[in-house]
């Protein structure tokens, strides 16, 4: 079986390992030039996978990139793993989709298995993908075969991998979820068939939407508890200690990433379509999206508590990616609250280890060197936990420490130093 992969970004990279370790014949697609070339010379640029296992699959001929979508033609399955992010408007942008769509249709042939793994709207699949491809005239179940699967990627995680994270498949006719599921079944170790594709789409909406209110009812939480004087991670550590009925998260300085802020989002359109509104999902995407906003005005309070003025105060972001220990930028709060601190007149630094140069709002960010230390800061703030930074030695030489991430839990600051947490 050859297994065509369109877009080789953090998921279809990885998709594409599987496959060929899963004995597949696999080319991947992608309009990136740069990306084709790194993957033909045994190069990485995604976190989760190792050069070792691109150059050996590369060298046993299992597995090659390409810009050119003939190569499609030669498939029998057809993965789609290219962006979905939401448009300035806030509706789905599905137009990498479409783009996708339109190179499979021309080269659709009998029995070939098509399967969306970009995350997007219940019934993106039945209403967008499934009329294009039956133009062709051919019938989806009968003469080729449609599914989605949703992605589950994790970057950074250890423990949880394409390999062993169960695959959500659910196709438009029974036909088409059993043959996806025998494709996967090369990739992923556990399948879980459902009983449509709309269904698969809503899984992922689900598990998304389930950490972004959660994420958003800790946020208000955290703000609550600095109204009352009651330190918020005590709270948690403590309702956490109870056995059953509770579930942990954590605040923080706001929601990041590809995922969790924009997704359910996506469901959030598509109701408004029916004339429904999703409340928790809207309440919980303001409350999420306001966090830079409350993080910098404590920032000031606390600049202000040690005498200082926010206008003119150097300040140290300390990560800017939007989760620990990788290097991925998108939709990260640290850039809002580096905006905000401008704006307000701070003269702002960042570092992460992740992230050597960054552009915000035009101007362009060097990451700075920690080996120089952080005395001469008014305030440092941790924004993005990093396993890489020494937290203890930025409580030794820093004045005032601003913790949006409880990283400095049980550590004894200096003598000089204080420390404010969310």
């Amino acid at each position: 079986m050859r297994v065509a992969v369109v877009g080789l970004g953090y998921v279809g990279l990885p998709l594409c390992v599987e496959f060929a370790r899963g004995g597949l014949d696999v080319v991947g697609i992608d309009v990136n030039e740069a990306k084709v070339q790194a993957v033909n010379q045994g190069r990485s640029y995604v976190l989760d996978v190792s050069e070792e296992s691109i150059t050996e699959l590369v060298a046993a001929k299992r597995f090659q990139a390409t810009t050119d979508f003939d190569a499609l033609g030669s498939a029998d399955a057809i993965c789609i793993c290219v962006p979905t992010p939401l448009r300035k408007s806030m509706d789905p942008d599905i137009s990498y989709i479409v783009s996708a769509v339109e190179e499979i249709a021309p080269r659709l042939k009998r029995g070939m298995l098509v399967v969306l793994e970009s995350t997007t709207y219940p019934g993106t699949t039945e209403e967008l993908v499934l009329p294009r491809l039956e133009e062709t005239g051919l019938s989806a179940g009968v003469d080729f075969y449609l599914a989605f699967s949703p992605e589950r990627v994790d970057p950074a995680n250890a423990t949880y991998t394409t390999r062993n994270t169960p695959k959500v498949i659910g196709g438009v006719t029974p036909a088409c979820t059993e043959k996806a599921t025998e494709l996967y079944r090369h990739a992923v170790d556990t399948v879980v068939p459902v009983k449509s594709a709309r269904a698969a789409e809503m899984v992922k909406l689900l598990e998304n939407t389930f950490r972004a209110i959660n994420i958003g009812m800790v946020n208000e939480l955290a703000i609550m508890c600095d109204r009352l004087g009651v330190d918020v991670w005590e709270v948690i550590d403590a309702a956490k200690t109870k056995p059953f009925g509770f579930m942990p998260f954590y605040p923080g300085p706001g929601l990041g990433g590809h995922c969790i802020p924009i997704d359910p989002l996506y469901l959030s359109w598509k109701l408004k379509t029916i004339d429904y509104t999703a409340r928790f999902i809207e309440l919980a995407s303001a409350i999420n999206s306001n966090m830079p906003e409350y993080v910098v005005s404590r920032i000031h309070n606390a600049l202000d508590a040690c005498k200082k003025s926010i206008n003119g105060s150097r300040i140290l972001l300390m990560g800017v990616a939007y989760k620990p220990d990788v290097s991925d930028t998108r939709e990260s709060p640290a850039l809002d609250i580096l905006g905000l601190l401008r704006q307000r007149g701070a003269d702002v630094f960042y570092a992460d280890p992740y992230v050597p140069e960054l552009e915000v709002l035009g101007e362009r960010y060097i990451s700075y060197p920690l080996n120089e230390g952080v005395a001469d800061f008014d305030c440092v703030v941790i924004v993005t936990h990093h396993r890489q930074f020494d937290y203890a030695a930025i409580l030794q030489q820093a004045s005032l420490v601003f913790d949006a991430r409880n990283a400095t839990k049980g550590l004894e600051p200096g003598p000089g130093c204080k420390v404010v947490k969310l």
